[in-house]
């Protein structure tokens, strides 16, 4: 039995809100359950110095938790000086996965930056990151069209994010922080809305998996990302 009493396949109540913030040109509010993550899109005129003249387009991201979006308060890592490994590592896996959904001639030589806050942690903060964060991006995208600035759509497909992993001996899909600090194995898979792969993260926590255990896993996020794709046409229709 879960904790939180879900059956195996079965992914936490999902929530998108657009338009949260009134400067962004894309912006959400991302709920997976308790965990909930704002997002906003920044459309900026100018590329990073290593891609100037090029006549690409470029997508990066930024992530942040606030400091009480866990039981305990966290230090803002700004007071610290620096950033953490874990918050770095996030931001490039957020980047690599939204560039993985725009075609970057079509794009032209502009930047949007996405921007995913946690404001209330649960589990899957990573993943909720790239699911609200390709609404904000979407949204931002769709301005630029609409204002005659892009002749065509550079959004190729959709991308969204699920955690899964094997709690209590059993694979199960959307783990929230009970499961994921307790899991024997945990994943996280990126992928886009034809099902097709952009990040698999997976390891053993406490006893490694076999092969078919992460291809239950993955059979798994093909579900929940399923789910997900159809709530972000949803937020975007």
């Amino acid at each position: 039995m879960r904790p939180s009493g879900r059956n195996p396949d079965e992914m936490r109540p999902i929530f998108i809100k657009t338009d949260v913030t009134r400067h962004a040109e894309g912006s959400c509010l991302i709920k997976c359950g308790d965990t909930h993550v704002i997002c906003t899109a920044s459309i900026e005129e100018r590329v990073p110095p290593f891609l100037r003249n090029g006549g690409l387009g470029w997508v990066t991201a930024e992530y942040g938790m606030l400091p009480r979006a866990t039981h305990s308060r966290m230090r803002r890592e700004s007071a610290a000086g620096r950033q953490s490994g874990r918050t770095q590592e996030i931001q490039r896996l957020i980047s690599r996965s939204l560039r993985m959904s725009i075609d970057r001639v079509v794009l032209g030589e502009r930047q949007i930056i996405v921007d995913c806050d946690v404001i209330q942690a649960d589990g899957g903060t990573r993943c909720a990151a790239i699911t609200g964060g390709w609404v904000a991006l979407r949204m931002a995208v769709t301005k630029l069209m609409q204002a005659g600035d892009i002749a065509s759509d550079p959004i190729t497909d959709h991308v969204a994010a699920v955690s899964c992993g094997i709690y209590a001996g059993q694979p199960v899909l959307d783990l929230d922080y009970p499961e994921d600090s307790e899991a024997g194995t945990d994943a996280n898979f990126v992928m886009t809305g034809a099902s097709q792969m952009i990040e698999v993260q997976a390891s053993a926590e406490g006893v490694a998996f076999s092969r078919d255990r992460l291809e239950t896993l993955t059979e798994l996020a093909q579900k929940g990302v399923a789910e997900l794709v159809a709530a972000q046409t949803a937020a975007v229709s």
